[in-house]
């Protein structure tokens, strides 16, 4: 061994008076990697992520649609549950995604158009694409 630090190799290790200790949390992140391009990951992230399109639903459909509607409002005081199918636009961007919401519905509102359920989630007449129940067990087609 260099014989150039006999003079302070056997000393104490100096603390500082004037400044605290770095905790090893702190230490450490000096070594974390350096991201130049803060929120690059999450923009990628929410390029890749994929919406659907909305369906547009024949005449048919939407007899069928209506239907059902009048029949849960008909019978709104056996406070049924349902499968709702519909449509939620998406905030960012075109297009959205289909949802299931099972529910007891509360109200539904033909002027605003919209069903109500219990946990008072609004949603659009306009967007259900598909309304199954144990309700509908009873109707006549």
């Amino acid at each position: 061994m260099d014989k150039n630090y006999d003079d302070i190799i056997n000393l104490p290790h100096y603390i500082s008076k004037k400044h605290p200790q770095m905790s090893i949390e702190a230490r450490s992140a000096q070594f974390a990697p350096f991201s130049a391009l803060t929120g690059y990951d999450e923009a990628i992230k929410e390029t890749a992520r994929l919406t659907d399109k909305r369906i547009e639903i024949d005449d048919g459909l939407k007899v069928v649609l209506n239907n059902k509607l009048q029949y849960i409002l008909e019978n709104l005081k056996l406070k049924p549950e349902i499968i709702l199918t519909y449509f939620v636009y998406d905030d960012k961007k075109i297009g959205g995604k289909y949802v299931e919401k099972i529910g007891i519905v509360k109200k539904i509102d033909m002027v605003e158009q919209y069903v109500m359920l219990i946990d008072k989630t609004k949603i659009p007449v306009l967007e259900i694409i598909n309304i199954t129940g144990e309700i509908f067990n009873s109707m006549e087609e």
